[in-house]
């Protein structure tokens, strides 16, 4: 057995304030107890010294899409990819994103499954990695958002076969693209594309095989469709409107609003993205800030979620939506808590995010004090250790 103590500087246990004078101790991997550092005084086993840092749970990214690396077209690149090269993308990002803290992907999206063997992989042990939930293929209309790549289902029952599919590739969640978005051609991020009862058909069915569930919305009357059917959580929420925010208050519904994914496309306009895309970026950034705030206010769950893969959107650069929601009005606490307890809390890990006796030690270790100072958690060079299972992340 390995027992390992982490002590001297503060513990952010996911939840609550940030203790001083705390100790953790972690038997192999999982944490045996959070407790006051007096109660190890005579302790003679491995010690970590936290002297002047901060300990915290790694952090989770609840919406990425492994098989993209952030170019300028992400779909035309992976469109001339091999399998094999898409399979060694997927896996080089996912251990990009663990080195840089994040200990937990919910990838919303992939292609042709090539993502799935790669999560199993690293939620087994075979390769290093963040924990990865996996949707497969994103389900989308005719001519919808995500058509390039996504699976097309039109109608309630092709909806319900769309699901199954998922189902049957070993999907961990099911996603459903509710309205237009900024990265397809053609389409309206205002638009409803499925109906509420396809919304509902798609929904119900995820959850008769216990997965949880997805939306792109944009739109406010997508944005209800998707919720109204039970939606597990609502991607982006751009043009939510007071009858979303209640509908989601009543609901429990998550937020997952990935504000790098829009502020990258306008930070990078002049880098050969296609103007399509930067047009709509610019018309949604400031309704989306909005949204994001009004959400916020509300008291509503948000979950951290970045869209990582979209243009310009790294993947090991995860953590600075931290930043962007403190931003946006959110209190750092509060977004330390979106990257960890809630975020996993979204992904249904019921023993991840969170440093408490009984949870597998998923650690991070930032100079400083990130609640004075979001950049502490929020810049992976502020970063001075990762832990994955109770042992330090370590590439060679």
């Amino acid at each position: 057995m390995t027992t390992t103590l982490y002590s001297g500087g503060l513990v952010f246990d996911g939840t609550g304030p940030l203790l001083q004078d705390h100790a953790v101790l972690v038997e192999n991997d999982t944490i045996k107890d959070v407790a006051p550092t007096a109660k190890y005084a005579d302790f003679e086993g491995t010690t970590v010294d936290t002297t002047g840092a901060t300990l915290m749970p790694g952090l989770a990214d609840c919406h990425v899409h492994l098989v993209y690396r952030g170019e300028a077209d992400p779909n035309g690149s992976v469109e001339k990819a091999s399998p094999a090269e898409i399979t060694l993308r997927v896996l080089e990002n996912a251990q990009t994103s663990l080195k840089a803290g994040i200990t937990a992907v919910r990838d919303c999206g992939g292609r042709e499954y090539l993502e799935f063997p790669v999560r199993d992989a690293c939620n087994s042990g075979r390769f290093l990695g963040p924990n990865i939930m996996a949707s497969g293929k994103m389900i989308c209309m005719t001519g919808g958002h995500g058509n390039r790549s996504g699976r097309v289902a039109d109608g309630c029952d092709e909806v319900i076969k769309a699901v199954r599919e998922q189902v049957h590739a070993g999907s961990d969640l099911v996603k459903i693209m509710a309205t237009g978005g900024v990265m397809t051609p053609g389409v309206d991020p205002e638009d409803a594309h499925y109906s509420a009862e396809e919304m509902a058909a798609g929904v119900h069915e995820a959850k008769r095989f216990h997965r949880t569930s997805a939306s792109h919305a944009q739109g406010a009357e997508g944005i209800m469709n998707a919720v109204k059917a039970g939606i597990t959580s609502i991607e982006h929420g751009i043009f939510m409107d007071q009858e979303c925010l209640d509908a989601m208050m009543e609901r429990g519904t998550y937020l997952v609003p990935t504000l790098a994914a829009v502020k990258n496309i306008i930070n990078n306009k002049d880098n050969g993205i296609a103007a399509f895309i930067v047009e709509k970026a610019l018309r949604v950034y400031d309704r989306h800030r909005e949204s994001f705030q009004m959400f916020y206010k509300a008291g509503g769950k948000i979950a951290m979620g970045t869209d990582a893969g979209t243009p310009f959107n790294i993947h090991g650069e995860n953590a600075l939506e931290l930043a962007y929601m403190v931003d946006c009005g959110m209190s750092p606490i509060d977004s330390l808590r979106s990257g960890t307890s809630v975020a996993h809390g979204c992904m249904q890990y019921e023993d991840r995010g969170q440093l408490k006796s009984g949870f597998k030690a998923d650690m991070l270790i930032v100079k400083g004090n990130p609640e004075a100072d979001i950049n502490m958690a929020a810049r992976s060079e502020n970063h001075l250790m990762v832990i994955k299972n109770g042992s330090k992340v370590v590439f060679n």
